[in-house]
C-alpha cells in the first residue's frame, strides 16, 4: 500500500501547483464531467469545457468519445467557441468519419452566415477535413464562397480548392472549380488574385501536363497590377508565377522587367530573390546593346548587397544564390568585391561561401586587393578557412595570368611561416600553377624540397612527388628524394602510391642509367606485393611498355600535358540555367535540381532560360517540362537505371561477341543486337571504329545487306470488310504517335541532349530522334546500339547523322528498327536500353516504347478462329481494365484503334451497350484478343484482354488508353 499512499501525496501536492487550469485535473471521471459541462445551458461553461477538451487533445489524450457533444457546441454565434470546435473537428474527423458527417449541416449553414469571418472559417475547416464522405458536401458551399461578395471569403475559398484537389482531383475538375479559380485571377482584390495564383501553381505542380496557368499578355498585366497591392507572400506567389511565363519578344520582356524592378527594394528578402529570379530570366531576351539592359544590371547589384547585412542564416542563403548569379552574369557584381570580404565574426559557412564568390569576381582590376585580403585570411586561427584561403590564392593565379607571379610570391611567403597545414596546402596549389604555366616558376622547387619532411597529408605528398617526377631533370637529388618515399611504400595511401609509381618511371625515362634499380624496385612493389588492382594494373602497363618499346613508353609517360582550365568548379551550363530558374528556393541553396532531392519527383518540371531574341535558337517556354525534360522522363525514374546501374546490368550479360569468317551472310545486317553493348562491339566503339569496317562486323556501323521480311511486308488488313465489322466501321485514322520526350539530358551526356519517340509507318518501326548539341564543341561520328530486349528490337541500319553537329545545333534523325535482334525479358516489358556513341564518349539511357509499334498489319483474325481461340485461352489469362474519361462512340473508337493495327472482328449491341471484339498480332507472333464495352453516354469503357502471354496485357491496355485518349 506504500505506493498508493505516495500516489495520493503526489496528487495532493500536484493540486497546489500553479499549472494552467485547463491542463490539470484531479477529477476521477474526467470524460464524464466534461460531457456534462459540454451539455450545460450556460454559454461560458460550455466554452470553458471546450477549452479543456482542446487542452487534453493538445497533450495527446484521447477525447474522441466527446465527438457528438463537441459537435453540438457548433450551434453558436460565439466566434471563439466556433473556432475551438472547428479545431477539434479537424483533428478527429479522420478517425470518426461517420460522426463528422453530423457537422456537415452546420458547415453549410455557416457558409451562408452574415459574418464573412464565419463563412471563411467554415470553408477553410471543410477544406482541412480530409474525409472523402464530406468532400461531396463541400462542393456547393465552396462554389458559393468562390463567388462571395467579401474578398476575405473568396481568398480563403481559392486555397480550399487546392486542398480539395489534393483529396479528390477528379471531383474538382468535374465541378468546374478550376475554371472558377482561373476567373479569380481577374478579381478586383489583389489578395484574391495572389491566392488564386498560389492555388493554381500548387495544382499545376502535381499535374505538370495540365497547363492550368495558361498565361498570356492580358493575364500577365492583371498579375502585375495586383503585384503592387498585395501582401509580401502574395507578391512571392505572383512573382514565381511570372517566372514561368515566356514573353513574346524583347519589348514585352522589358515592359515586365520595368514593372517588377520596384520589388527589388522590398524589405522581405524572399520577395527580393523572387524579383531577381524574374529579372534574371527575362534579361535573357533583352539585346545586350540595349540601354535598359545596362540600367537593369546596375539596379540588380544594390538589393543583392543589402541581403548581406541580414543575419548569418539569411546571408548564407543570399550568398548561395549570388554564387549562381555571379556564374551566369559576373558583370552585375564586378564592382562590389569589398562586400564579400570576410568579417571576423562571420560563421565559417558564410566565410567559405564569401571566399568562393571573391574568386569568381577576381579580375585584373581588383586582384591586388583580393590577394592582400587572402594573405590576411591565411594567418587566421580557423584551420579549414586557412586551407581554403591558400587554395583561393592558387585559383586566382590560374584565373588571372597577370597575377600569377604575385600569387606564387605570396605562397612562398606563406611556406616560410612553416605552419604545417599552410605549407601542405601551398604545395598542392603550386602543383596546379605548374600545370597551368609550365617552365615558368620552377625556380621555387628548391624551397619546396626543403619542406619535404614536414608533409604528412596524402594530397600534399602526392603533389610533391608529382613535382619531383615532372621536373626530375632539374633536381639533382631527385632519385634520393623519391627513394625516401619508397621506404614506406605499403603504408602510403593509394593516391601517393600511384603518383610515386608514375614519378619513378618518369625519372627512369629521363635518367635511365642512374635509376634502373629504383624503377625495378617500384615495379616489383606495385605488381607483386600490392593488393590494389589499380596500382597493379598501372605497374604492369608500365612494365610492359618499358620492356617492349621504351620509345613508345617515353611518348606515353612524358607526353605534353594539357593546361588545366581556369575554372574547374563552374556548374555545368544547362544545370546552371535550371538553377537560375529556381532562385529563392532550396534548389538554389543546394545547387542541385529539385528532381535530385524532392521525393517522388514525378511532378518536378525542368526549367530552362528562354533563348535570346535573334539568337537563332528559338524561344523555349519555361514550361517545356511537358516535353523537354519534365514529367515524362521523370515518370520513368523507377525503371530507368542510373548510368552506373545500367553498366552493371550490361556487364552481367553474355560477353561472347559473334565472329564471322568469310563473307557476311545476307541476314547478318539485322543481328545488331547479337552482341551485348560491352562485348566486342564496345571495344571497337571506344576505339572509334565506325562506318561498317570489317573490324565492326555487325556492330554499330554495318548497314543491313537486306531488309527483313517484317520490314518489307505489304500493308494488310486495311479497311476490312463491312460485314466482318458487323456495324459499318468507316475509314481508319492514322496510327497514334506519342509526343517526343527527353531520353538523355545534356547534363548527363557532356552536352548531348537526346529526345525522341517511336512511330510505325507503312509497316516499318521508326525511332525518331532529335539530337541537340548543348556543349561548346562539335559532335561527329554518331552510332547507336541496343541492349537485348523483350521483343528483339534492333537498329535496321546505321544512325544517319551526315553532317557534324555544331554547338547549339539540333538535328532530327529517323532510325528504322527491326524485330529480329536477340531477346531478353525486361522489366517493364517495353523497356529499351540504348548506347549512343559520338566523338566525345559513349552514353547510356533507357526509354520505353509503346507496344503498339509492334502491332503488325496482318493482325485481323477470322471470326471463327477468334471464337475458338477465345474459348481455348484459359480464363486465368484474362485481364480486365477501365479506360476512364473517353468520349468516343464505338464506331469512332474502332476507327481510331484500326489506325494502330487493332482490328475489330465483330460488334454486337446488348441492352444499349456496344461490345467490340478485337484482335491484335504482335511482331513476335503473340496474339491478343480483346472485348471492348462502350455504353452510350458513359465516358468509362471496360476492356477485357486475353492472351497466352498475359504479361503483355498491361502494356496493351496502356496502348488502348493512349490511342483512344489522343
Amino acid at each position: 500500500m506504500e505506493w498508493a499512499n505516495q500516489l495520493c501525496e503526489n496528487r495532493q501536492f500536484g493540486s497546489k501547483m500553479t499549472d494552467s487550469k485547463y491542463f490539470t485535473t484531479t477529477k476521477k471521471g474526467e470524460i464524464f464531467e466534461l460531457k456534462a459541462e459540454l451539455n450545460s445551458d450556460k454559454k461560458e461553461k460550455k466554452k470553458e469545457a471546450v477549452k479543456k477538451v482542446i487542452a487534453s487533445m493538445t497533450v495527446g489524450k484521447d477525447v474522441s468519445a466527446l465527438f457528438p457533444d463537441v459537435v453540438n457546441c457548433m450551434q453558436t454565434d460565439n466566434l471563439e467557441l466556433k473556432k475551438l470546435v472547428y479545431l477539434y473537428l479537424m483533428n478527429y474527423a479522420k478517425s470518426q468519419p461517420d460522426m463528422a458527417i453530423m457537422a456537415v449541416n452546420t458547415f453549410v449553414k455557416d457558409c451562408e452566415d452574415p459574418n464573412p469571418l464565419i463563412r471563411a472559417l467554415a470553408v477553410r475547416t471543410m477544406g482541412c477535413i480530409r474525409v472523402d464522405k464530406i468532400t461531396e458536401y463541400l462542393c456547393e458551399p465552396l462554389r458559393k464562397c468562390l463567388k462571395d461578395e467579401d474578398p476575405y471569403v473568396r481568398k480563403t475559398a481559392a486555397v480550399c480548392v487546392a486542398k480539395l484537389h489534393d483529396i479528390n482531383a477528379q471531383l474538382v475538375e468535374d465541378q468546374g472549380f478550376l475554371d472558377t479559380l482561373k476567373d479569380l485571377i481577374s478579381d478586383s482584390n489583389p489578395m484574391v488574385v495572389a491566392n488564386a495564383v498560389a492555388a493554381l501553381s500548387e495544382i499545376a505542380e502535381s499535374h505538370p501536363n495540365s497547363n492550368l496557368l495558361d498565361l498570356n499578355p492580358q493575364s500577365i498585366n492583371k498579375l502585375l497590377t495586383a503585384l503592387n497591392e498585395c501582401t509580401e507572400w502574395g507578391q512571392i506567389f505572383i512573382l514565381d508565377c511570372l517566372a514561368n511565363y515566356t514573353p513574346r519578344d524583347d519589348r514585352e520582356s522589358q515592359s515586365i522587367c520595368e514593372r517588377v524592378t520596384p520589388r527589388l527594394s522590398h524589405a522581405n528578402s524572399a520577395v527580393v530573390l523572387s524579383a531577381v529570379k524574374v529579372l534574371m530570366k527575362f534579361m535573357e531576351m533583352l539585346p545586350k546593346d540595349l540601354d535598359y539592359y545596362g540600367t537593369l544590371l546596375k539596379k540588380l547589384a544594390p538589393p543583392l548587397v543589402t541581403l548581406l547585412s541580414a543575419e548569418p542564416e539569411l546571408q548564407y542563403v543570399a550568398l548561395r544564390n549570388i554564387n549562381l548569379i555571379v556564374q551566369k552574369r559576373p558583370e552585375i557584381l564586378k564592382h562590389e568585391m569589398k562586400v564579400f570580404f570576410v568579417k571576423y565574426n562571420d560563421p565559417i559557412y558564410v566565410k567559405l561561401e564569401k571566399l568562393d564568390i571573391m574568386i569568381r569576381l577576381a579580375s585584373q582590376a581588383n586582384i591586388a586587393q583580393v590577394l592582400a585580403e587572402l594573405k590576411e585570411y591565411a594567418t587566421e586561427v580557423d584551420v579549414d578557412f586557412v586551407r581554403k584561403a591558400v587554395r583561393a590564392i592558387g585559383r586566382c593565379a590560374i584565373k588571372v595570368e597577370q597575377s600569377a607571379e604575385r600569387c606564387v610570391s605570396t605562397l612562398l611567403d606563406l611556406i616560410q611561416t612553416k605552419v604545417n597545414y599552410v605549407v601542405q596546402e601551398a604545395i598542392v596549389v603550386i602543383k596546379d600553377i605548374f600545370r597551368k604555366y609550365p617552365n615558368k616558376y620552377e625556380s621555387v622547387i628548391a624551397t619546396l624540397c626543403e619542406n619535404l619532411d614536414s608533409l604528412d597529408e596524402p594530397e600534399a605528398r602526392a603533389a610533391m612527388i608529382w613535382i619531383v617526377g615532372e621536373y626530375a631533370e632539374r633536381i639533382d637529388n631527385a632519385d634520393e628524394l623519391l627513394e625516401s618515399f619508397l621506404e614506406g611504400f605499403h603504408d602510403e595511401s593509394t593516391q601517393v602510391q600511384l603518383q610515386l609509381l608514375t614519378a619513378i618511371v618518369k625519372l627512369f625515362l629521363k635518367k635511365p642509367t642512374e635509376t634502373q634499380e629504383l624503377v625495378q624496385q617500384v615495379l616489383s612493389l606495385a605488381t607483386q606485393d600490392s593488393d590494389n588492382p589499380d596500382l597493379r594494373d598501372r605497374g604492369y602497363i608500365y612494365w610492359r611498355l618499358l620492356s617492349t618499346d621504351p620509345v613508345a613508353a617515353k611518348e606515353v609517360v612524358l607526353a605534353e600535358k594539357p593546361l588545366i582550365s581556369e575554372e574547374t568548379d563552374l556548374i555545368e551550363p544547362t544545370l546552371l540555367e535550371e538553377l537560375i530558374c529556381h532562385i529563392g528556393t532550396l534548389a538554389s541553396v543546394y545547387h542541385k535540381p529539385p528532381s535530385a532531392f524532392v521525393e517522388g519527383s514525378r511532378g518536378v518540371m525542368h526549367k530552362r532560360l528562354p533563348a535570346r531574341t535573334g539568337s537563332g535558337e528559338g524561344t523555349e517556354s519555361p514550361d517545356m517540362g511537358n516535353t523537354a525534360g519534365g514529367s515524362a522522363p521523370e515518370a520513368a525514374t523507377s525503371i530507368i537505371p542510373s548510368q552506373g546501374d545500367l553498366l552493371g546490368d550490361l556487364l552481367n550479360l553474355d560477353m561472347a561477341p559473334q565472329t564471322t569468317t568469310g563473307p557476311t551472310p545476307p541476314t547478318s545486317g539485322m543481328q545488331m543486337g547479337g552482341m551485348d553493348l560491352l562485348g566486342g562491339v564496345l571495344d571497337s566503339l571506344l576505339g572509334g571504329d565506325i562506318g561498317g569496317s570489317p573490324a565492326m562486323g555487325v556492330g554499330f556501323g554495318a548497314a543491313p545487306a537486306v531488309m527483313p521480311a517484317s520490314l518489307s511486308a505489304p500493308v494488310g488488313g486495311g479497311l476490312g470488310d463491312l460485314f466482318d465489322l458487323g456495324g459499318g466501321v468507316g475509314m481508319p485514322m492514322g496510327a497514334y504517335i506519342p509526343p517526343k520526350t527527353v531520353w538523355l539530358q545534356a547534363m548527363k551526356a557532356k552536352g548531348l541532349e537526346i529526345s525522341g519517340t517511336f512511330a510505325r509507318r507503312a509497316g516499318v518501326i521508326q525511332m525518331e530522334l532529335v539530337l541537340t548539341n548543348k556543349a561548346m564543341s562539335i559532335m561527329t561520328d554518331f552510332a547507336i546500339q541496343f541492349n537485348r530486349n523483350s521483343f528483339g528490337l534492333a537498329p535496321a541500319g546505321p544512325l544517319q547523322v551526315l553532317t557534324p553537329l555544331g554547338p547549339n545545333q539540333t538535328i532530327e534523325v529517323s532510325l528504322p528498327l527491326s524485330t529480329v535482334g536477340p531477346v531478353m525479358k525486361m522489366d517493364p516489358l517495353n523497356n529499351l536500353q540504348v548506347a549512343v556513341k559520338n566523338n566525345i564518349d559513349v552514353f547510356y539511357f533507357s526509354c520505353q516504347y509503346p507496344i503498339s509499334m509492334l502491332f503488325v498489319e496482318d493482325g485481323k483474325m477470322e471470326r471463327q478462329v477468334f471464337l475458338a481461340t477465345w474459348k481455348d485461352i484459359p480464363s486465368d489469362n484474362e485481364s480486365q481494365f477501365q479506360i476512364q474519361d473517353c468520349h468516343l462512340n464505338s464506331e469512332a473508337a474502332s476507327n481510331k484503334l484500326q489506325g494502330s493495327n487493332i482490328f475489330t472482328i465483330a460488334k454486337r449491341t446488348v441492352e444499349g451497350q456496344d461490345m467490340l471484339y478485337m484482335s491484335i498480332k504482335l511482331s513476335n507472333g503473340i496474339w491478343v484478343l480483346a472485348e471492348l464495352k462502350v455504353q452510350a453516354g458513359n465516358p468509362n469503357y471496360t476492356i477485357s484482354l486475353k492472351c497466352r502471354a498475359p504479361e503483355v496485357s498491361q502494356c496493351v491496355f496502356q496502348c488502348y488508353e493512349a490511342v483512344l485518349k489522343n
